[in-house]
C-alpha cells in the first residue's frame, strides 16, 4: 500500500509505502508530463537508494533527495503508523 505524503507546487506527488519487515520504506515520486504522461522515480529509505528513474534530470533527483532527507524522519514514522492520516488520527 502507498500512502500520500506531499504534493509540490508543480503537482509532483510524493508517496510512501508501509515499512517492510527489513526496515525499508519505498518513496515514490511522480510528476504529470504532457510528453511522457508521468515522470517518476523511486527512492528506498533508509539507504536513499534511487531506482526506476524515468525522465527526471540529475538536478531534479538532487532536489528530491534534499526534500526526502529533510522529511525522512516523518516518512519513517508514518510508514509504521498507516500513513499521515492514521498517525494524525484523521
Amino acid at each position: 500500500m502507498m500512502y500520500p505524503f506531499m504534493t509540490l507546487n508543480d503537482d509532483t506527488e510524493i508517496t510512501h509505502s508501509e515499512m517492510k519487515p527489513d526496515g525499508k520504506v519505498k518513496v515514490y515520486i511522480e510528476t504529470p508530463d504532457e510528453k511522457y504522461c508521468f515522470r517518476h522515480a523511486t527512492c528506498w529509505l533508509p539507504a536513499y537508494k534511487w531506482e526506476d528513474i524515468y525522465h527526471f534530470s540529475e538536478t531534479d533527483i538532487a532536489k528530491f533527495q534534499e526534500i526526502i532527507e529533510s522529511t525522512a524522519h516523518l516518512i519513517l514514522e508514518f510508514s509504521q503508523e498507516g500513513g499521515f492520516c492514521n498517525a494524525a488520527n484523521l
